[in-house]
């Protein structure tokens, strides 16, 4: 009986305290609730302008002569004398005597030339006169017609040999000149393989020079540079100099910055089976670069060539587009938003865009890691 008294005290009380805590949670206040709060990332932006926009067309290469020519004497002889500046690297100057071959055996072939051409002279002012004595006599009937006829071959004889006389004494002249052999132009000795006292044969090249005046570049463009070049539809060979580009040529040499202006003169017609590409050529005027060094040949230059002219570009900087043809728009609620645009070309780090924004529209500049379609962001231009 009293373990029953007991067991009914315990379910009361247990029952007492459950009332008690069921009034207890049912007094209590109800807590407040908070919206939360949408936190905007501040982003970097910029403002869109459309501009008209020149685009530049880069690469490199090696200058090369114009004009490059091997020395060859044009008769045969022992080497009297070589100027001291026919050596690799020497500068010469237009018509300046390089080298000199012994011309005695010339100079007597002038004397008998000479000689021949008064003893030819002679026999032609011989055989005239006798042509005219033997016409008188004819007149006459002094003489037959046959020994007329036979004055007149020998006089006809007489004249093509005083005119292949002097064709001899102007030939052994000219010889004799060219004993001496003389620079074709201003320029600079790449080679020499000639040294006194040798002997030189007619035809065989003794050294090599080649013009300093003008140079040119062959610069390297693939197909997709030369649609951002003003080259006529169909160009082959040379451009006509009003089509011709401007171009930049520049290197670092010696510590110090170096820059050469030049015009896109020609365009090689054979593309380059390994590369794939096609040489543009640039020429340089180095008389009409006189506040800078003249361009020397060898030297490896970066090129900037001006291309052509595009209305209404967007320039944003590269880190500007998402998913290679996107970019982030802010709206008018400061909420981001992809946009698709239309890429004109990237340029190191810019990037040209040809349609897809308007003007005064906001563009996201910043390194968002995670984008959310919509998310507020506080746009803050730098």
């Amino acid at each position: 009986m009293s373990y029953l008294i007991k067991a009914g005290i315990t379910v009361g009380v247990l029952l007492v305290s459950a009332v008690m805590a069921y009034g207890i949670v049912l007094s209590a206040p109800s807590p407040k609730q908070v919206e939360p709060e949408e936190v905007a990332t501040t982003i970097r932006i910029q403002t869109i302008t459309k501009q008209s926009v020149r685009l530049q067309v880069r690469s490199q290469g090696n200058v090369e002569p114009l004009t490059e020519s091997p020395l060859i004497p044009e008769v045969s002889g022992k080497v009297r004398w070589v100027s001291p500046k026919l050596v690799a690297g020497g500068y010469v100057e237009a018509d300046e005597m390089l080298l000199e071959i012994d011309d005695r055996d010339y100079q007597s072939l002038v004397a008998r030339s000479d000689a021949a051409l008064a003893r030819a002279s002679a026999e032609d002012e011989h055989a005239r006169f006798e042509l005219e004595r033997l016409q008188e006599l004819v007149k006459r009937q002094l003489t037959s017609q046959s020994t007329l006829e036979g004055a007149l071959r020998s006089q006809r004889i007489a004249g093509a040999t005083l005119e292949e006389a002097k064709v001899n004494l102007t030939q052994a002249r000219r010889d004799l000149q060219r004993t001496k052999v003389r620079a074709p132009y201003n320029g600079l000795v790449r080679s020499k393989q000639v040294d006194q006292g040798q002997f030189v044969a007619r035809g065989t090249p003794i050294a090599s020079i080649y013009s300093a005046d003008t140079v040119e570049v062959r610069l390297p463009l693939a197909d997709s540079q030369l649609e951002f070049l003003n080259l006529p539809l169909g160009q082959r060979g040379a451009i006509a100099p009003a089509d011709q580009a401007n171009v930049i040529l520049s290197t670092q040499y010696g510590g110090q910055f170096y820059e050469w202006p030049g015009k896109l003169v020609r365009t090689e017609a054979e593309i380059d089976a390994r590369s794939r590409m096609v040489n543009a050529v640039v020429r340089v005027d180095n008389d009409r670069t006189a506040d800078q060094p003249p361009l020397p040949v060898g030297l490896f230059v970066h090129a900037e060539i001006e291309g052509r002219q595009f209305e209404n570009i967007v320039v944003l900087p590269r880190a500007a587009i998402r998913n290679q043809t996107q970019v982030l728009v802010v709206d008018e609620d400061n909420r981001l938003r992809y946009r698709d645009v239309q890429l004109l070309r990237f340029d190191r780090d810019q990037v040209f865009i040809l349609g897809g924004l308007q003007a005064d529209e906001m563009v996201n500049l910043s390194p968002i890691q995670t984008v959310i379609d919509g998310m507020r962001v506080n746009p803050n231009i730098p």
